[in-house]
């Protein structure tokens, strides 16, 4: 029987560790809560559970070596000391976050342990690598060639739970999400690069109407200029990768970046209120906030900003439940305790591919390509998109259909292909449109 090992036992794992043992295959997981572990693993022979903390590079050294494959689901600062004693012992790895400079240094020293280490192999990124590459190598193979490629994303409440003022509730951490938010981004439109600040970032979404949810705001993703030679797209016009949000949600995020409290600077919260550490960004007297903030911002006193920021709790006189720390820690723990999606809530990921091609003979189409994808009764949709690409990768890889060895992420045919064929399988695939008019383009 192959054995693998699982660091982490979070949010995502269920399905991954599902998915292994249906499989016959053996699973130990490594976890700092080992009782999150021994669940996740219910009754099963084939599984172990041990405390385990990432301190402790020694054992993990021993416990890699006595598999045949590791999967991290650490924080991905953690990936590349894993993938170091992956390469010492020759044990293959998986990861679904994005590769980091210090994990492609990796390359050589992984072809010549003669493995692979996979990363990006779960939603986004992962299945969205995977389904745009299925696309572009059609129309490259037909001899067509993309002038625009939008690639958009989001993992959501389900509508019937998008029934706060922000209309989002988290199916994991909301640190990583809200983090997001304070990145930069840069995007290529009509062949010119676009950049766009952290401070400017939800300034002026796109508008996407997706069917069976509604109209949608879309923000842009990190450098979708990397993508251009990833997607081998030398030569187009219009590169964006971008993240899907409910109507209201980029006002109310570039309010409160505004406002100053997505901010990472340490400060003493000792014996203040939510409406006096408002009131010290402002640096005003801490009366009539919501009006004060209003103002300030140059937004009506019932705008969904200001009306988010009071349900949330920020301009209240409740003491703030922490000592010292950042405002973007103070803003993202109130979200933890208001905004978690309940046990039972139902969340969805949506994905949208839409391609603008001149085909061979000149004529131009449009190309579109859907997922609208919900929580089972069982798995988080979020849960399940993001760990059924990394466990199906996993089996392959374990069988020998995948005989890469380097550092890899889904964007080849010979490793997207039957993992897409498998993800239908599990009920996971995007719906394609072909042959549709220019009058189809995002614009």
């Amino acid at each position: 029987m192959k054995k693998v090992l699982l660091l982490g036992a979070g949010m995502v794992a269920k399905p991954l560790v599902d998915f292994l043992l249906e499989n016959n295959i053996g699973l130990t997981i490594a976890s700092r809560t080992v009782e999150k572990a021994k669940k996740l693993l219910g009754e099963s022979k084939n599984g172990n559970a041990v405390a385990w903390t990432s301190d402790d590079t020694k054992r993990l050294g021993k416990m890699i070596a006595e598999h045949d494959l590791v999967v991290s689901l650490l924080p991905y600062t953690e990936h590349v000391g894993v993938a170091e004693l992956c390469i010492r012992n020759s044990t293959n790895m998986v990861t679904t976050s994005y590769v980091s400079e210090p994990m492609k240094a990796l390359e050589s020293a992984a072809q010549e342990a003669g493995i692979i280490i996979l990363n990006e192999i779960g939603v986004d990124p992962g299945f969205d690598h995977m389904t745009a590459m299925r696309i572009i190598d059609k129309v490259h193979e037909d001899g067509g060639k993309i002038l625009e490629f939008y690639s958009l994303c989001g993992a959501l409440a389900a509508p019937e739970q998008a029934d706060n003022p922000f209309r989002y509730k988290f199916s994991w951490s909301p640190r990583g999400v809200i983090m997001a938010g304070n990145n930069s981004a840069r995007y290529l439109k009509n062949g010119n690069i676009i950049e766009i600040p952290g401070e400017d970032l939800f300034k002026k979404p796109l508008q996407i109407d997706f069917p069976e949810v509604g109209e949608m705001e879309v923000y842009p993703n990190r450098d979708s200029l990397a993508y251009i030679d990833l997607y081998n797209l030398k030569g187009i016009e219009t590169m964006y990768r971008g993240t899907f949000r409910y109507k209201d949600w980029c006002e109310i995020m570039d309010a409160l970046k505004a406002l100053g409290m997505l901010n990472n600077d340490r400060k003493n919260f000792e014996g203040q209120t939510y409406k006096k550490v408002v009131a010290r960004e402002l640096d005003v007297y801490p009366a009539n906030m919501k009006e004060k903030v209003a103002e300030r911002l140059s937004l009506s006193i019932d705008s969904p900003a200001i009306i988010a920021m009071e349900w949330l709790g920020l301009f209240n006189d409740d003491l703030v439940q922490m000592n010292e720390g950042s405002t973007f820690d103070l803003t993202t723990s109130l979200m933890l305790q208001k905004m978690m999606l309940p046990d039972g809530g139902r969340d969805m990921v949506i994905m949208l591919h839409s391609f603008f091609v001149e085909n061979a003979d000149g004529t131009k189409q449009v190309i579109r390509s859907r997922l609208l994808d919900f929580a089972t009764e069982t798995d988080t949709s979020i849960a399940r998109t993001v760990a059924l690409p990394a466990a199906i990768a996993v089996k392959m890889i374990l069988e020998g259909q995948i005989q890469e060895t380097g550092v890899h992420i889904p964007t080849s045919k010979s490793i997207y292909e039957p993992i897409l064929r498998n993800l239908e399988k599990q009920g996971i695939a995007m719906q394609e449109e072909w042959g549709l008019p220019e009058s189809e383009k995002i614009e």
